[in-house]
């Protein structure tokens, strides 16, 4: 069974940024050790909503409100991703999940059906 670990978040003015790290392991039940991973996010009174994706071949996909402030990266390795957001604005306010797919393809970046494993979740914070 895959866990997922988040770390990283806190609370920040506006402008800053924040980087947050999910710490992957356990295989899907499918079989597989390496798997697409995504992060989402959501805010109190909201659906939960893309961010951002990464396949295990590095392609990556990003929600438009975040594209060019946010990066993510994987370390196939140490099956660990991260999530670098600069330039962050008080609507990005929000509790982050890290999230797997069940095989190793991603069927999408941003769709929340499409991964099966989920965090607990890291609290990001952005005061105006």
């Amino acid at each position: 069974q895959v866990q997922l670990v988040e770390s990283g978040g806190g609370s920040v003015q506006a402008g800053g940024s924040l980087r947050l790290s999910c710490a992957a392991s356990g295989y899907t039940q499918y079989g597989y050790w390496s798997y697409c991973l995504g992060w989402f996010r959501q805010a109190p009174g909201k659906e939960r909503e893309g961010v951002a994706g990464i396949g295990v071949d590095g392609i990556t996909g990003y929600a438009d409100s975040v594209s060019g402030r946010f990066t993510i990266s994987r370390d196939n390795a140490k099956n660990t991703a991260s999530l670098q957001m600069n330039g962050l604005k008080p609507e990005d306010t929000a509790m982050y999940y890290c999230a797997a797919s069940l095989t190793s393809r991603c069927l999408s970046f941003l769709d929340p059906a499409d991964f099966a494993y989920w965090g607990q979740g890291t609290q990001v914070t952005v005061s105006s």
